[in-house]
């Protein structure tokens, strides 16, 4: 018989997203007794594993500094996912991105 946790029962749908694809990601923050949504945007440059231990990262750019961030999918403090552009790169991970900069760093938007 399996037990199933009962956080663990509730998972949230999130919309289908690759690499190349640019989406906002809003996560729960605690500082102290408070807790806020803060919106993080940013290109997904990879997407690793199936099911519950499934991971993904967002690069985005800081000012002149790039930030990448894994963000596990079954993560609690993700409250919703919202794809802005549909990129269409050949790569699964284009860690290519990681040496670009300015405008050789944009993705082609995927046509509808």
């Amino acid at each position: 018989m399996n037990v199933i946790d009962k956080d663990f029962a509730v998972e949230k749908e999130f919309p289908k997203f690759i690499s190349g694809d640019t989406i906002t990601v809003h996560y729960k923050i605690k500082e102290g007794n408070k807790e806020r949504i803060q919106q993080y945007r940013g290109v997904v440059i990879q997407v690793k594993g199936s099911g519950r231990t499934a991971t993904f990262t967002v690069r985005k750019m800081s000012g002149s500094t790039g930030v990448e961030r894994i963000f596990p999918i079954a993560s609690p403090n993700i409250d919703q996912i919202e794809i802005n552009k549909k990129g269409s790169v050949r790569r699964a991970r284009i860690y290519y991105l990681r040496g670009l900069t300015g405008k050789k760093a944009r993705i082609k938007e995927k046509r509808v």
